[in-house]
């Protein structure tokens, strides 16, 4: 799921030059400027909307729509608006404890040497069929690794192991609302993706579209092979081996994948963060029975339905706005 969503989200990120260019590159004042137009805009927030419209956090919206003031502001009100119906922040750890037993996403008891959280992702792992379920789940990791980021960190790292992967694993549907939502509600926060053991196919596709790419975007993409010494100095370069868990070439053999001990980890982030590890009455609403009992038959229909949809060109909206990096 994650590598499809990668190149989804590099896909859509070609060379336009209409753009206007990178927020950062602007100088203090006028980048300050913008920042105030988009508060502007926004115009009065709640006391919990205003917590997620710091000046970094307008700074990632508008980098996402190349410093277009207008087109940030929306994109961050549609974010509010869902975060509003959504409530991410509610979501718990016994919610989607179910989600996490087999480590298919799970942040690394260990940070990057610039301080960055990672978060480990294994699609072989995939082991539900509710599309709302895995959804949650994945929103509830970016938000607790977001929850731990340092202070002036905006970034995360994904390190995904491709071990066992084969293209079953593949979900066009989940795969779908997973990139529309991290690119539309968390924008810029993807700092480096490292594909480790990818099948062979995977790099010589991105260095036949690698040409058409910002280079912003090139820059977040790394292909790691274990048996290839030149590639595996990306890890080397960014780990303390040391700390890094052993499938990945590290020598910490206790940051293996423990349930157990991950669900304690959650537990404490949970009451750490928030005071309280219950789902709440609001975030319970969004599994039900019918969610989380989808038969096989339904899943493949689903499916089936989507892949039509896609080969004859029918299913693909057109957007008015240019897909924001992750």
């Amino acid at each position: 799921m994650p590598w499809f969503l990668l190149l989804q989200d590099m896909s859509s990120d070609i060379k336009n030059s209409s753009s206007s260019g990178c927020e950062k590159t602007l100088p203090p004042q006028e980048h300050l400027n913008k920042i105030n137009e988009v508060r502007t805009l926004l115009g009065p927030l709640t006391e919990k909307s205003s917590e997620y419209c710091s000046d970094a956090a307008i700074t990632r919206y508008l980098a996402a729509r190349n410093g277009h003031v207008k087109k940030a502001t929306k994109m961050l009100k549609e974010t509010l608006k869902w975060r509003t119906q959504y409530k991410p922040e509610e979501i718990r750890w016994e919610e989607i404890a179910q989600e996490a037993e087999t480590g298919k996403i799970y942040r690394a008891n260990c940070t990057d040497k610039y301080g960055r959280p990672v978060l480990v992702m294994r699609p072989s792992c995939q082991n539900t069929k509710s599309t709302k379920g895995q959804i949650r789940f994945l929103v509830y990791c970016m938000e607790n690794a977001i929850l731990n980021l340092k202070d002036n960190q905006e970034q995360m790292v994904w390190l995904i192991d491709f071990h066992g992967f084969n293209m079953s694993h593949i979900s066009v549907k989940v795969s779908r609302e997973t990139a529309h939502v991290l690119q539309e509600h968390y924008p810029e926060r993807l700092g480096l993706a490292i594909l480790y053991n990818p099948p062979k196919i995977f790099e010589p596709f991105y260095k036949m579209v690698k040409p058409f790419l910002e280079p912003k975007t090139c820059n977040k993409v790394r292909f790691v092979y274990s048996d290839d010494n030149v590639s595996k100095k990306v890890l080397e370069d960014l780990f303390d081996m040391e700390q890094l868990e052993v499938a990945f070439g590290g020598k910490n053999s206790d940051l293996s994948f423990n349930f157990e001990k991950y669900a304690e980890r959650m537990r404490e982030d949970d009451f750490k963060f928030f005071g309280n590890t219950t789902v709440s009455s609001s975030t319970a609403a969004h599994l039900t029975s019918s969610d989380s009992e989808v038969s096989d038959s339904e899943k493949k229909s689903l499916e089936d339905k989507e892949d039509v949809k896609i080969k004859n060109g029918t299913s693909l909206d057109t957007q008015q706005e240019p897909k924001p990096e992750v």
